[in-house]
């Protein structure tokens, strides 16, 4: 991922607290000769080892599976707030341009047995059904549900490098920042006011 060094984020803590907050990515790997990409949540866990690891699952139907065998290197791409930054914001002429946050893991993925499948099902089930009225287990599913579990992959990656980049304006004087922060907060568009909150965090 290209990134000038103004906008690279090299901070181990933010970027895994990204990830666990924006953890519904793109999977990304070739198969066949074509690039091939699915969008699915892909966790950021713990292995056995006390590695740091991605996990996830897709249908045992899909074909990008088939290019897992023929080649173990994927692409895990994370997306986070991101906003149109109007160049009229600025007190001066410039062009118009993008605020965004993105991590991209590029690392090997391997198939995982069914066992380990279920557990991984476990706990994600458990993250998103936490705040629910009536929270879904899987433990409490019945044998006739459970079969379909039967048909996905579950698969683990070993990670090998993470590039995470935070535009946030950066490039721009006191005055300008907190003038952009001010009209992003008037657009009343989730993801722009989401941009204003990550940009008053960076700079008071």
């Amino acid at each position: 991922m290209y990134t000038p060094d103004l906008y690279k984020n090299e901070n181990e803590e933010e970027i895994k607290a990204f990830l666990k907050e924006n953890s519904f990515g793109i999977l990304i790997n070739q198969t066949n000769g074509k690039l091939c990409a699915t969008h699915i949540p892909i966790e950021l866990e713990l292995n056995a080892e006390g590695k740091e690891i991605l996990q996830g699952h897709i249908s045992k139907l899909n074909p990008q599976a088939e290019g897992f065998r023929e080649n173990d290197h994927v692409l895990a791409v994370f997306t986070g707030p991101h906003s149109y930054i109007s160049s009229s914001w600025y007190d001066h002429e410039n062009v118009p341009t993008w605020n965004y946050i993105a991590v991209h893991v590029y690392g090997r993925i391997k198939i995982v047995d069914y066992e380990t499948s279920v557990e991984q099902l476990k706990k994600l089930v458990d993250k998103y059904e936490v705040n629910s009225k009536n929270p879904v287990r899987v433990e409490n599913l019945s044998e006739k549900t459970m079969r379909e579990a039967r048909g996905i992959f579950g698969f683990e990656i070993e990670i090998e490098e993470i590039q995470a980049t935070k535009k946030l304006s950066q490039n721009r004087d006191d005055h300008n920042y907190k003038n952009i922060i001010s009209e992003l907060e008037k657009t009343e568009n989730p993801q722009s006011i989401a941009v204003a909150k990550e940009m008053s965090k960076c700079r008071k």
